[in-house]
């Protein structure tokens, strides 16, 4: 399923919950359809708040794999811009350096691969990593609503801390 039979955009609500901040994001069904459709059918999606280190403005969280087939790289981009929502496939060896601070799975090669679901929320962002380089991403959702206070808690949860915290995504009524 792409896009709505009704041709009506679908939206969803992305929140960090200890904070109680949230903002609605509207998918691009219409760039990264195949994208929408998985993350459509496996919300709500959740799971602990990182934010970036490389890639600047950027909160995301980790979940297991989800799609029936893995979503080509649609709608790519390695510039993402503020309210972008991103997806990224990273397999057993990408994130397995202790620099990326999953302390519980660093330096293990075993490790399984991970969905990154991410939120842009400022400008300046480029997706370039020392390890692998370029890191496109797969575009699919838009914040349009709520993206100023969206990014004051993003901007706290740098300055204060990411222990605690989840990241989540779900189907707006």
């Amino acid at each position: 399923m792409a896009m709505p039979a009704n041709g009506s955009p679908r939206f969803i609500e992305v929140a960090l919950e200890k904070r109680g901040v949230r903002c609605v994001a509207k998918l691009l069904d219409d760039r990264a359809p195949v994208t929408c459709a998985a993350v459509w059918e496996a919300l709500p999606l959740a799971g602990d708040v990182y934010h970036a280190k490389y890639a600047r403005n950027e909160i995301y969280t980790l979940v297991p794999p989800f799609a029936e087939r893995e979503p080509p790289l649609e709608n790519p981009t390695i510039t993402p811009i503020p309210g972008d929502l991103c997806y990224f496939t990273f397999s057993e060896t990408e994130l397995a350096t202790t620099s990326y601070g999953y302390a519980a799975d660093a330096g293990h090669r075993n490790r399984p691969t991970v969905i990154d679901l991410a939120l842009f929320y400022e400008r300046n962002n480029l997706l370039l990593n020392a390890d692998v380089g370029w890191v496109p991403g797969i575009v699919w959702g838009s914040v349009v609503e709520g993206l100023d206070a969206m990014a004051d808690a993003c901007q706290d949860l740098w300055r204060s801390g990411a222990v605690g915290e989840t990241l989540s995504f779900s189907r707006r009524a």
